[in-house]
């Protein structure tokens, strides 16, 4: 068992709504209990964290501002959906945070490492959501499964990752990413305009929008 100073210090549900204010959109409408929900998925991440690489990033306020808050940076710019793959999903994101926020939404996070496939599960069943988690490569998935958003944030070989999620994004794919790695659009989508993430010099919202004439 990791000793008591491998777990860094909690945060309450009032300094995690302060921290994300910056990437609350003014007009949003924000899910009721989403910090409660918020406060827990961090809980739940620290512990795991300390025997399971799960993120490079340990400080809470960090985890807090980089992985919840641009998560639900990108969950505010999504269109209407009914259906969304997260693809590489890790530790959740930015499939997770973006399921508490747009609940309507139905959410799979696929993830082929096991350890991290087995969190995403108990973080579901402790956040009471009902996402799916696919604990396998994506291109294993059957031919005919599809999905209208695709996400992707932080994977192995990004170019290799928009090829095999371009085939599963009926509509669009949504990358988090930064002005440096800028990936070329795949056969049968355009770009669409990039969006700054809040305080942040590099990160960006990327689109790619699926021509029509490839629209299965």
């Amino acid at each position: 068992m990791p000793s008591t100073a491998a777990f860094p210090g909690k945060l309450g549900e009032k300094e995690i709504e302060s921290l994300l204010r910056p990437y609350i959109l003014q007009d949003a409408s924000v899910p009721a209990g989403i910090y409660s929900k918020l406060a827990s998925y961090l809980d739940l991440l620290l512990k795991w964290n300390a025997r399971t690489n799960l993120t490079a990033i340990r400080d809470p306020e960090e985890i807090v501002r980089r992985h919840f808050g641009e998560s639900l940076f990108a969950a505010q710019h999504l269109a209407d959906c009914g259906t969304l793959l997260d693809f590489g999903s890790g530790a959740g994101f930015p499939g997770l945070p973006i399921q508490l926020f747009r609940p309507d939404i139905r959410v799979t996070l696929a993830e082929s490492q096991n350890k991290k496939a087995s969190f995403l599960r108990e973080a579901c069943r402790t956040l009471g959501v009902k996402t799916d988690v696919w604990a396998a490569r994506v291109e294993a998935m059957p031919a005919s499964a599809r999905f209208e958003i695709v996400t992707l944030r932080a994977v192995d070989n990004m170019d290799a990752a928009i090829e095999a999620a371009s085939l599963r994004a009926g509509s669009r794919m949504l990358l988090l990413t930064t002005t440096r790695q800028a990936p070329i659009s795949p056969i049968g989508f355009l770009p669409g305009a990039a969006t700054p993430l809040p305080a942040a010099t590099e990160q960006q919202l990327l689109w790619f929008d699926r021509v029509a004439e490839w629209q299965a």
